[in-house]
């Protein structure tokens, strides 16, 4: 298969404000890099409306595989699962729930993303919290074999066979 085309998006009020610089969305983009797939982003955007078009637009573009970072959490303002809801065809529960098992090894704050995984057309979307530690946790999930597989099953691609 050729290269996985990823796009980081970081959904960030305050750092799409330049009130601070985000750093969850260069470790995503360098984590994947590392993987050796190719990466557009990290785009700093605010949530709501604007981390909406900015997954459209990498969906049209694309993308095999979006990762936003950020806007997952209970306040009023964490708009990007539901904006991810609006955008995807179906979703992919055990993505998100693997992703909250490698944060509640570290934290139990990670019960409290409402981040969800799924698919628009060809492309999966996985939503992250906006923390460090949540984007090094989502690597570690999404990387390797996972995202392999899945971009594969995305262009019909046949299950491995092992004898």
């Amino acid at each position: 298969m050729a290269s996985i085309k990823v796009t980081v998006i970081v959904a960030s009020n305050r750092a799409a404000d330049g009130v601070y610089e985000d750093e969850s969305g260069p470790i995503l983009a360098d984590g994947f890099r590392a993987e050796g797939f190719a990466v557009t982003g990290p785009v700093v955007v605010h949530d709501g409306a604007e981390v909406g078009a900015a997954m459209r637009a990498a969906v049209a573009a694309g993308a095999d595989l979006v990762v936003t970072s950020g806007g997952t959490g209970l306040t009023s303002l964490d708009l990007t699962p539901d904006q991810t809801s609006e955008v995807v065809d179906y979703e992919v529960p055990g993505i998100a729930e693997a992703i909250r098992a490698a944060g509640l090894a570290k934290t139990p704050h990670a019960a409290l993303s409402r981040g969800i995984a799924g698919v628009a057309g060809r492309t999966l979307i996985v939503n992250l919290a906006g923390s460090r530690g949540a984007a090094k946790d989502g690597l570690a999930v999404l990387t390797g074999a996972l995202i392999e597989h899945a971009v594969a099953q995305l262009h019909d691609g046949d299950h491995e066979r092992t004898a």
